[in-house]
């Protein structure tokens, strides 16, 4: 494409020849190729400008800039930089996102759950549906790799426009806080949008509560549809930011999709859904009240997109686990349970914690750790949450990354004033302590990594898949 073809509805200069031919687009000078335009990105840690010769010298034809610079190429200049980048990246992949139902799913946990089932609930109906979030993108048969929760702009759009060439006719996504802030999503108007509930993470970055709310009511501004989580404080509030029709759910009857009669087993959750005089029994291949509530939101959206009731129901009841949430693992026979959970915030390890207080036969010993530069505010409050809930707990390293990992665990500690834990550092000593000291009918819960397969420590990912090192130690147990 011509430059000056990239750029509709931007306000911009362009210096030099905006007929230039430009064959991709680029945001890493690492990986520009000859042809490119490189979006120059005023970052926290970094600023794409210092990297612009190195861009030119690798192949781009056009720089997209917020200051100009003294460089012999095609310069566009730009005022707000992240947003003309998520425009032009539009723009260079065909604008994908008019074509296709985009969903978006926020809040600050249930995300994940929630777009597998919705994913799951719309195929039943007949669709084709592409998912985006933090385990995984999903195209079809096909499975990416996920860096973030939300892609940059160049990133979703590139995927946008593969699963439209797949054949999707919807797309589901994870929308982050980051992702809303940083204008990744910006310039798309989404058919429909969820949000699950807010609570305490990501105050390093946005600031203070309030600046986190109002982040993710960016998203509401831009939604056909809205379902939103009543029994949620920042939920209600939400309905005022909401721009389109709007449809609220809970475990209130006030709400428009209510549950009731609800049955909690070790590996599945039963019950009633209520949409005006209609309801639904349904039973849910996965346990926890947080799971019910994903499901009413799912049911919601889907409803609103013209889905069959028995449909949505029918996926529902198909979705057999998510990776990482609330997964049971095996144990080969052994007289106690693991389950693997990526609840690495204050309120998702509450509820995790009291959904297996609630079966357990015998104690709940809880391994959790929390990571490294990242908001250090939630450490004593998931130590005073562990301690409170769990009959034992281990407190041990989660990601690092560039921190202590003592000063973090420190952190914790400072939250913990009972006699029922202990500090194991190294995880996988951790995770073994508690295996090797298991009692008959104990829940060990593996709190924090989830999905993920490795563990972050000084910028070097090592592999760390728990299920994996979980049944090493079970076998060496053996031998």
């Amino acid at each position: 494409m011509k430059v000056k073809e990239l750029l509709q509805g931007i306000e911009c200069k362009i210096i030099g020849n905006g007929e230039v031919e430009v064959t991709g687009i680029a945001y890493d000078s690492r990986k520009v190729k000859k042809g490119d335009l490189f979006f120059c990105i005023k970052g926290y840690s970094a600023d794409g400008h210092r990297y612009a010769q190195k861009a030119v010298e690798a192949g781009a034809v056009c720089l997209m800039v917020s200051e100009v610079l003294d460089l012999d190429v095609v310069q566009i200049v730009v005022e707000d930089d992240r947003k003309a980048m998520a425009v032009i990246s539009a723009a260079f992949y065909g604008k994908p996102a008019e074509k296709l139902t985009m969903i978006g799913v926020t809040g600050t946990s249930g995300k994940t759950s929630t777009t597998y089932m919705i994913k799951s609930a719309l195929e039943a109906a007949g669709h084709r549906v592409g998912l985006i979030g933090t385990i995984q993108t999903l195209i079809g048969e096909k499975i990416l790799p996920a860096e973030h929760t939300t892609p940059e702009s160049p990133d979703l759009q590139k995927i946008l426009a593969g699963m439209l060439m797949a054949g999707m006719d919807t797309v589901v996504m994870e929308v982050s806080s980051h992702s809303l802030y940083l204008d990744r999503v910006y310039g798309i108007e989404f058919a429909g949008g969820v949000f699950t509930n807010l609570s305490q993470d990501h105050l390093d970055f946005h600031g203070d509560f309030e600046h986190y709310f109002l982040a993710k009511t960016i998203l509401f501004g831009h939604c056909e549809r809205a379902v939103i989580n009543i029994d949620d404080p920042y939920g209600r509030r939400m309905l005022e930011y909401a721009s389109g029709e709007r449809l609220t759910f809970g475990f209130t009857p006030q709400a428009d999709i209510y549950a009731d009669k609800i049955r909690f087993f070790t590996d599945s959750s039963i019950f009633c859904l209520h949409k005006g005089e209609e309801s639904f029994e349904i039973r849910l291949n996965m346990p926890g009240r947080f799971m019910v509530d994903n499901a009413l939101a799912a049911f919601g959206i889907c409803l609103m997109l013209g889905a069959d009731p028995a449909h949505i129901k029918e996926g529902l009841e198909s979705v057999n686990y998510i990776p990482g949430r609330v997964e049971n693992l095996n144990t080969y026979g052994r007289n106690f349970s693991i389950v693997l959970d990526y609840c690495h915030k204050p309120e998702p390890l509450e509820n995790v914690l009291n959904m297996i207080k609630g079966y357990a036969k015998g104690r709940v010993v809880c391994i959790f750790g929390c990571g490294g530069n990242r908001d250090a505010a939630k450490r004593p409050i998931m130590g005073k949450i562990a301690e409170n809930i769990a009959d034992f707990c281990i407190v041990t390293s989660d990601n690092p990354r560039f921190e202590d990992p003592y000063t973090i665990i420190n952190d914790i500690l400072a939250g913990m004033e009972k006699d029922n834990h202990i500090v194991v550092e190294d995880r996988k000593k951790a995770i073994k302590y508690a295996i090797e000291h298991a009692q008959p009918g104990d829940v060990i819960l593996l709190a924090g990594k989830g999905h993920e397969d490795y563990q972050e420590i000084k910028g070097v990912h090592y592999p760390f898949d728990e299920k994996r090192i979980v049944k090493e130690i079970l076998e060496e147990l053996e031998s």
